[in-house]
């Protein structure tokens, strides 16, 4: 019989969580296994929450323990979760219509405050059951265990939700655009008859992306021979880094290096970039160049103090734009 007082060791925390590989498309209903079931991609921090007889704990998915960033969940856990309870989710923030990252990256920096941190509440968008009263449902399909999860939910109350799912690719594809501007960043798809496994192999990530001008503001590796592009924007008159190119083709190579100029002494930026920049621990060594030329990029809309979070796709030089052309980022973004 199923034990609340005693979840399996690897779920008893930190757990280990699903992880989605990425893709260009979105699948054909029938293309999944049992079909296909559509999620909204939310721009959060993904969490799993461990309800135990005494208390709810918070994990990343990486191990780290969050539940002092989130106290206002935890609690709202407690309170609404048997024990032996185990989901998965993300925790995000909401702030003037919209999700939010800086404000859950200023959650972590102050967690070990006591008491909720300072800032817009946040919310948990639960997906997925792992456990319920004790028992592992991973072996359950994904169905089984979105039937258990609504009806788990429909006693719930925020800041606790339930993570919309359809079994409609054409409706999943409406949310994709309706939600966008929003912060939700795309799709998850998921078959209907997959068990919950913590590989590449079962769940498919579709990321919207939105086309926009860049300024380029400096390459890494040489000028003559560029491995990608450090974008730049303008903030109150400031050239400021906005993100970074994934790797150059060699023909995008050869066409950036036949119109790259370089730097004047009056060039902003330092000869290496800090490693938060990029999410890397080191520093990256850049090649600034004159700010002259504007680039149309393919952009993940997920954003953190104005800067895109995930690498950027090079399209096309755009001769026709000079950098005045190129949207600003507003005043007072941090």
């Amino acid at each position: 019989m199923p034990n609340p007082q005693r979840l399996p060791r690897d779920l008893a925390g930190p757990v280990s969580l699903a992880v989605a590989r990425s893709s260009d498309v979105v699948p054909a209903e029938a293309a999944c296994t049992g079909g296909c079931r559509y999620e909204l991609k939310w721009d959060g921090y993904r969490i799993g929450i461990v309800r135990t007889s005494s208390a709810a704990r918070l994990w990343s998915r990486r191990g780290t323990d969050l539940t002092s960033a989130f106290p206002d969940l935890a609690a709202a856990a407690e309170f609404h979760l048997r024990p032996g309870t185990v989901l998965d989710g993300e925790a995000v923030i909401w702030a003037d219509g919209r999700l939010n990252f800086d404000h859950l990256q200023r959650r972590l920096v102050r967690r070990a405050s006591r008491g909720v941190p300072p800032g817009p509440p946040a919310s948990y968008v639960a997906f997925d059951l792992l456990a319920l009263d004790g028992d592992d449902q991973r072996r359950r399909t994904y169905s089984t265990r979105r039937q258990l999860l609504e009806r788990l939910a429909a006693s719930w109350a925020p800041p606790l939700q339930l993570c919309p799912s359809t079994a409609s690719r054409d409706e999943a594809l409406k949310w994709a655009e309706d939600y966008r501007a929003a912060g939700i960043e795309g799709l998850v798809i998921k078959p209907a008859a997959s068990r919950y496994t913590t590989d590449r192999s079962s769940w498919i990530k579709v990321k919207n992306r939105e086309s926009r001008e860049v300024i380029v503001g400096a390459v890494t590796g040489p000028i003559t021979a560029p491995t990608a592009v450090i974008a730049g924007l303008f903030r109150a008159g400031e050239l400021v880094v906005a993100g970074r190119t994934s790797l150059l083709t060699a023909a995008q190579s050869r066409e950036l290096a036949a119109l790259l100029q370089p730097a004047s002494d009056d060039h902003p930026w330092p000869d290496q970039i800090a490693s938060g920049v990029f999410g890397q621990r080191q520093h990256v060594a850049i090649t600034r160049v004159q700010p002259l030329l504007v680039l149309e990029v393919a952009a993940d809309p997920a954003t953190s103090a104005g800067r895109y979070r995930h690498t950027l796709r090079y399209i096309r030089l755009r001769a026709d734009l000079d950098p005045a052309d190129v949207e600003v980022i507003p005043e007072g973004t941090a």
